[in-house]
């Protein structure tokens, strides 16, 4: 039996340790001095946050996109018709690695003109998020559109008959109508962000699977880290799942169903 270069937590060698796995686990994924537990709650903490950014983030833009789509200005549905249809045919690595890439070399030009040399890298939660952002509003302008379309024409007209400003209509009575339809959608692109999230690890943001890559090559237990990196992204999906399932029928109150 070895030691890990992280300090007293061991790892197995080919042939060693079989039959210990229960306590491998618990040393490696403990809190005490040399376990990971602790950093990879932490890399968990940051996997949420860049993805709720970039889900946010994905939101304006998806709203932006829709209203563009939804207008009677054809520039501008042209404009948000390829932009759906270019961050939803391409892949999300190559979208991240444009994104960082692109940033770094206009930072390293700048950089440059102020006498500094080499290769200066863009921050990396930043473009993660942006880059997720990017791709996820270009579902969600699908999904604000088709609710949008899904709304009761009379309701918009009577809206327009009491005299309602389209400010005024937006907030009492587009916004709420189309939340029933926009966040089963919204759900879904949300999994689909938290699963993008994993990706940001190429350009060095310690999120999780960053985490469980470093750990895993630290002390020779990937099954472990690659596990409980599964089990965190999952306990995730069930909390979220959850409260996006709460908000449905939050938003469908007062709704009877035609069962």
């Amino acid at each position: 039996m070895e030691r890990s270069p992280r300090g007293d937590v061991p790892y197995c060698g080919p042939g060693e340790g079989k039959g210990s796995m229960p306590m491998a686990f618990v040393e490696i994924m403990g809190f005490r001095e040399g376990g990971w537990g602790l950093d990879m709650l932490k890399a968990t903490g940051m996997t949420v946050a860049v993805a709720l950014s970039g889900f946010f983030f994905g939101i304006v833009l998806g709203m932006l996109g829709a209203a563009a789509k939804l207008s009677r200005v054809a520039v501008l549905g042209g404009l948000a018709e390829v932009y759906t249809t270019v961050f939803r045919g391409v892949p999300n690595l190559l979208v991240i690695y444009l994104f960082y890439f692109g940033s770094s070399s206009v930072i390293s030009s700048v950089a440059a003109m102020f006498g500094a040399s080499g290769f200066v890298g863009a921050p990396a939660f930043l473009i993660g998020a942006l880059a997720i952002g990017v791709v996820s509003g270009a579902y969600e302008t699908e999904v604000f559109r088709g609710a949008y379309l899904a709304l009761n024409k009379g309701e918009l007209e009577a809206a327009k008959a009491v005299g309602m400003n389209p400010f005024l209509a937006l907030r009492r009575v587009v916004l709420p109508q189309a939340a029933r339809f926009a966040i089963p959608g919204m759900g879904n692109v949300w999994q689909s962000v938290l699963k993008q999230s994993a990706l940001v690890s190429v350009i060095g943001l310690v999120e999780l699977m960053r985490q469980a890559q470093v750990g895993a090559g630290s002390t020779r237990q990937p099954f472990i880290f690659y596990l409980t990196a599964g089990v965190l992204y999952l306990i995730i999906t069930v909390v979220t799942d959850d409260a996006f399932r709460r908000a449905e029928r939050r938003a469908a109150r007062g709704i009877r169903s035609a069962l």
